[in-house]
């Protein structure tokens, strides 16, 4: 299996939190997102980066963002976007404007753009498919020249009729050209069981996002449950797998919230330290 560091010369792990789930929380608290505020926060609970969006319209604001992040002492490692990639007559001007906001993001340092292509309200048709995974081809490929990687990021809309979407891409695709985002609790969510995605594509990880649930429910903190994410750390290290993990601290209908945002992250990130660090 092919492997960001060769035995022996693993990489140190880089540990974020993705932006979304403060944006949740901050809505819950009915409060404005402050991301100087969660910058400063994850510095502090020892984490190394925050992922946020990737700005396509004003490129140059992710060199800012990097300003941000590099000013309390973070680092630029990677970005998430969503691209509407299955439509022949565009997109190729997506992955364009997409490569254009990149050429920005690698002069500041980022090193990973998450990409989830869009859903569409139903499945998509094999067309649609082959025209979105030379898209994917085509983006992956403008980011290796950059010096980034390219990670396939899923939802549920991709785990439909036994994952074909998030199957469609890998198989109809080059490793070594479109990488994968594991969020693995989707992945889990959508039918497929983690290291039997890990079996067949784990060759792809550049990044990750990792979140957890009890009996189908997400979960406050990342913690023991549904996801056997033991299992996952002995597979990721065994193969030298890719060490970008980012946090993603999700709520939805029936999250039990019995601490703050920071102390739930605080936690998350000494799970880490103890499952993927160890």
């Amino acid at each position: 299996m092919a492997t960001e560091a060769p035995a022996g010369a693993i990489k140190k792990a880089l540990v974020g939190s993705n932006i979304y789930g403060w944006g949740q929380y901050a809505q819950r608290d009915h409060k404005n997102l402050e991301v100087e505020d969660v910058i400063s926060a994850l510095r502090d609970t020892g984490y190394d980066y925050l992922e946020a969006f990737l700005n396509v319209e004003r490129p140059e604001e992710n060199g800012r963002f990097a300003d941000q992040l590099k000013a309390k002492g973070l680092q630029p490692v990677s970005l998430y976007t969503g691209a509407r990639l299955h439509e022949s007559a565009k997109a190729s001007e997506v992955v364009a404007k997409v490569l254009t906001a990149a050429k920005v993001c690698q002069q500041a340092g980022f090193k990973v753009l998450s990409c989830n292509a869009d859903p569409i309200g139903r499945e998509k048709t094999d067309q649609e498919l082959n025209t979105q995974a030379g898209a994917l081809s085509d983006l992956g490929e403008g980011l290796n020249a950059l010096g980034m990687k390219l990670g396939v990021h899923q939802h549920m809309p991709e785990m439909a009729n036994h994952a074909r979407e998030f199957h469609f891409n890998f198989r109809h695709t080059k490793p070594e050209v479109v990488g994968w985002c594991y969020d693995v609790h989707w992945v889990w969510k959508g039918g497929v069981m983690p290291l039997d995605a890990l079996k067949e594509y784990g060759e792809r990880v550049v990044t990750w996002h990792i979140r957890q649930s009890r009996n189908g429910v997400w979960w406050e903190d990342l913690d023991t449950g549904d996801v056997d994410y033991a299992a996952v750390a002995q597979y990721a290290k065994e193969h030298h797998l890719a060490r970008r993990f980012s946090i993603e601290l999700a709520l939805e209908p029936g999250t039990k919230i019995t601490r703050s945002v920071i102390e739930n992250h605080r936690r998350s990130r000494e799970f880490v330290r103890r499952v993927f660090e160890s």
